[in-house]
C-alpha cells in the first residue's frame, strides 16, 4: 500500500481537495505514538506489538519511535519485516504451531522467545532451537495455556492453549532442558473484563507450582480493548493496575517480569476510514464503496462501530436526525453487509462520505480485491477527528 508524502489536517481536509472514488485509510502518527506511550508508561512490564494487527511500515516505524522495543511475530514474513525496519528489536515468535522451515528462519533471525502449547511442537523446538541465540541471549520458551474465561468478543482458546495439566508438563520440560521457562496466555480479543486477567494470573501460579519451576516472565497476551462504541470508553489504566496488583499478590517476591502483546489496542484508534456512499436505495439501504471484503472485514465478527460522521463532498457535515439503515458494501455478494443497522443522518445522500473512527486494526491486512473492488490507499493526517 503506497503512502504519499502529504500530511493532511484531517480526513475532511483530504476529501475537499481530492473527492476520492475509492476508500482511504488515514494514519495519525501522533495518535499512534501517544497510544504507544500509554502502554509504555501504564503497563507494569515489557510491551511488545502484535504485528498481525497492522503490519504497515509506517505503523512499525512510528511504534518504534514511540519506544516499543519488542514485536510479536507469527511468520517468517513478519520476522523479516521487523528485522529490516527495527533491527535491534526483541522478536517473540508466538504462533504456537510452526513448520520446521519457519523455526529455521526464527533461529537465523535470532528470535528471543517462542511460545508452545503442545508436546509435539515442543519437541520440534527442542530439536532446532539453541539455548542461546546468535545475539548471545538465552532463548525463552513460554508454555501457552487457556481457561474457560468469559468477557471477550471471541475466545482464542478455541484454537490455541494447553490445559493447566498439559501446560504444567510443558513448563517442566522447558526448564529441564535449560531454556528460560515462562508462561503466556491470551484472554481473548476486545476483552473489557479485567477479571479475565485475574483468573489467568492465578492459574499461572498453579502451573508454576505444579511444574516446580520459577517462571522468568508471564506474558499476559493481547486482548486489550479499543474504543469501538461512543458510549463505552475502555479503561486500559484499570486493566493495567489489576494485572500489576494481582501478579504481586499471587506471586509475591517471586513475581515474574510481565510482558504484554497488544495489537488492536495500540493501532485501532490511530486510523480512520474514509468511505463514499455509492447509493441510497429508496431511502432504505445505503451502499458504500467499502465493506466486509475490504477494510471492514472483521465487523461481522466484532460488531459494528458507531463512531461515524457523515459529510457532503464539500466537507459540510450532514446533521439530519439519525436514521437506522441497512448498510451494504460494494460487491455483488449479499453477505457484504455491515452487522445490524447503522444510525446515519436522515439527510445522507449519494456521493457523501463517511468517516469511520477506530479502523487501524485488522483493516489493511484483510482487504481483498473481490469483484474488482478494494483499491484501498493510505494517507497521513495530523488529526483523525474533523
Amino acid at each position: 500500500m503506497g503512502i504519499t508524502q502529504t500530511i493532511w489536517a484531517d480526513p475532511v481536509d483530504y476529501l475537499r481537495v481530492m473527492t476520492p472514488q475509492d476508500p482511504v485509510l488515514f494514519l495519525s502518527p501522533a495518535a499512534l505514538q501517544a497510544q504507544g506511550q500509554r502502554f509504555l508508561t501504564g503497563f507494569p512490564g515489557f510491551v511488545t506489538y502484535a504485528v498481525k494487527a497492522n503490519p504497515e511500515e509506517a505503523v512499525i516505524i512510528n511504534l518504534a519511535a514511540a519506544g516499543i522495543g519488542g514485536f510479536d511475530v507469527a511468520s517468517p514474513e513478519e520476522i523479516r519485516r521487523i528485522r529490516r525496519l527495527v533491527p535491534g528489536a526483541a522478536l517473540h515468535f508466538n504462533n504456537p504451531v510452526r513448520a520446521r522451515h519457519e523455526i529455521a528462519v526464527g533461529v537465523a533471525e535470532n528470535v528471543h522467545s517462542y511460545s508452545v502449547d503442545s508436546l509435539s511442537e515442543l519437541d520440534k523446538l527442542f530439536a532446532r532451537v539453541p539455548l542461546v541465540n546468535g545475539l548471545g541471549q538465552p532463548v525463552e520458551i513460554t508454555a501457552r495455556f487457556k481457561l474457560p474465561v468469559a468477557g471477550a468478543v471471541y475466545d482464542f482458546g478455541a484454537k490455541f492453549g494447553a490445559t493447566e495439566d498439559l501446560a504444567t508438563e510443558i513448563l517442566a520440560r522447558i526448564a529441564s532442558r535449560g531454556y528460560v521457562p515462562s508462561l503466556t496466555f491470551h484472554p481473548g480479543t476486545q476483552c473489557t473484563d479485567p477479571a479475565a486477567w485475574e483468573a489467568y494470573i492465578h492459574a499461572a501460579r498453579r502451573i508454576a507450582e505444579g511444574a516446580e519451576t520459577r517462571i522468568a516472565r508471564l506474558n499476559v497476551g493481547g486482548g486489550f480493548p479499543s474504543h469501538r462504541i461512543r458510549a463505552e470508553m475502555p479503561s486500559l489504566a484499570a486493566i493495567f493496575h489489576l494485572i500489576g496488583r494481582v501478579t504481586h499478590e499471587v506471586f509475591g517476591d517471586d513475581a515474574p517480569t510481565l510482558v504484554c502483546e497488544p495489537g488492536r489496542a495500540l493501532v485501532a484508534d490511530a486510523m480512520a476510514l474514509l468511505t463514499r456512499v455509492k447509493a441510497v436505495r429508496d431511502g432504505l439501504h445505503v451502499f458504500l464503496n467499502d465493506g466486509i471484503y475490504g477494510a471492514m472485514a472483521e465487523l461481522p465478527l466484532m460488531g459494528a462501530l458507531d463512531r461515524i460522521a457523515a459529510f457532503a463532498p464539500d466537507g459540510t457535515p450532514r446533521t439530519g436526525e439519525p436514521q437506522r439503515r441497512v448498510v451494504f458494501g460494494p460487491t455483488c455478494d449479499s453477505v457484504d453487509r455491515l452487522p445490524g443497522e447503522v444510525a446515519l443522518p436522515a439527510d445522507l445522500q449519494e456521493g457523501d462520505y463517511l468517516v469511520v473512527q477506530g479502523m487501524g486494526a485488522y483493516s489493511v491486512v484483510t482487504n481483498t480485491r473481490f469483484n474488482g473492488f478494494g483499491a484501498l490507499s493510505l494517507e497521513m493526517a495530523l488529526s483523525l477527528e474533523p
